[in-house]
């Protein structure tokens, strides 16, 4: 059976569609064109029907450099997170509920998350050609180090910054209340008859270790009683060793509060090499209610705070920010005591 001969196979159509291709379509000017894309409002609403349907049907698609000289907008957000890209994807399950926060509302507001780890000088170096440079519209930080100067700098140069954790800037801040949820945490504690209650806090060159410390102190002196502290920097391992360092300076203490969950479940797996029973020996309360919180050995008495609201929170605040609308400097989230077996 002879075959029936195929028509002529034409070649795809190379490049991408052109202003003055839409125009064509369309039956108006490229200027009209050049307006509908970029969003401006001075358009006849029966010629802005006919440019979106010409560009539909071509599958125009505008050029993000070209409109944003017109806009002078590039609908991205830069999420910058001052830590090595090895601790931001770790176990450490604060940064993907920020992120996730963040991106959450960026989606929905049509924006894109561009993100970014400055860990290291070069890496910071980065982030400010890129955002001093017109990249993106804003610059949002959590997880700031007292030391990291590239917020300052950026608001300096004219960039909309929104952070979590440095209260001092020039710019909107969005945190939680650690004192009270500390003091919670440590009256329980109290109330639960403990008697020596020593704390592991966080770096102390970051807002969040240095108020949690200060919330664990605040409630030991109302209560008349002293201080036992070792110092980690939120990972499990750094959680370890300062309650090894408690359980060797302070063999008799009875509680800890521990400034996260993650250095928590540190301080868990060292009163188990102690042979210290939790809660009967030691009771333990964590800082954060991750999702490690609910399966550790024993589930994690805990102060949760609302991470990825902290991003939703973040994300709104820099939209508006960004559309001229008023902003709060500084935002506080609640947080709770969330009881389970470890105290």
């Amino acid at each position: 059976m002879r075959r029936a001969e195929a028509g002529p196979v034409r070649s795809p159509r190379l490049g991408r569609p052109t202003l003055e291709e839409v125009a064509e379509r369309a039956g108006v000017s490229r200027a009209t064109v050049s307006r509908v894309v970029n969003g401006q409002t001075t358009v006849n609403e029966d010629l802005r029907r006919a440019v979106e349907a010409a560009a539909d049907e071509l599958g125009y698609v505008p050029h993000a450099a070209a409109r944003s000289l017109v806009t002078h907008r590039t609908d991205s957000v830069a999420l910058i997170l001052p830590e090595s890209p090895n601790r931001v994807f770790s176990d450490d399950q604060f940064f993907p509920s920020v992120i996730r926060g963040v991106a959450t509302e960026l989606d929905a507001a049509g924006k894109l998350l561009v993100l970014m780890t400055t860990g290291s000088a070069e890496a910071r170096q980065r982030a400010e050609r890129y955002a001093v440079g017109g990249h993106v519209d804003g610059v949002m930080f959590a997880s700031l180090h007292d030391a990291d100067l590239l917020p300052e700098l950026m608001i300096r140069r004219g960039v909309p910054v929104v952070c979590n954790g440095l209260p001092q800037l020039e710019a909107p801040c969005i945190d939680v209340d650690h004192l009270g949820g500390v003091r919670a945490a440590v009256e329980y504690l109290i109330a639960q008859g403990r008697r020596r209650i020593a704390s592991i806090a966080g770096p102390l060159d970051m807002v969040a270790g240095r108020a949690r410390l200060d919330g664990y102190r605040e409630a030991l002196a109302a209560a008349d009683r002293r201080s036992i502290v070792a110092v980690g920097d939120f990972t499990a391992e750094s959680g370890q060793a300062a309650m090894r360092q408690l359980l060797a300076d302070e063999p008799e203490l009875d509680a800890v509060f521990v400034a996260s969950d993650l250095m928590a479940h540190g301080a868990l797996q060292a009163l188990r090499e102690a042979g210290r029973r939790v809660p009967e020996d030691v009771a333990v309360v964590g800082f954060d209610d991750i999702a490690l919180a609910t399966y550790s050995d024993p589930p994690l008495t805990t102060v949760r705070q609302p991470i990825a609201e902290i991003g939703r929170t973040m994300a709104r605040t820099m939209l508006r920010l960004l559309e001229g609308g008023e902003v709060s400097p500084m935002t506080i989230l609640p947080t709770e005591l969330v009881i389970r077996e470890s105290a």
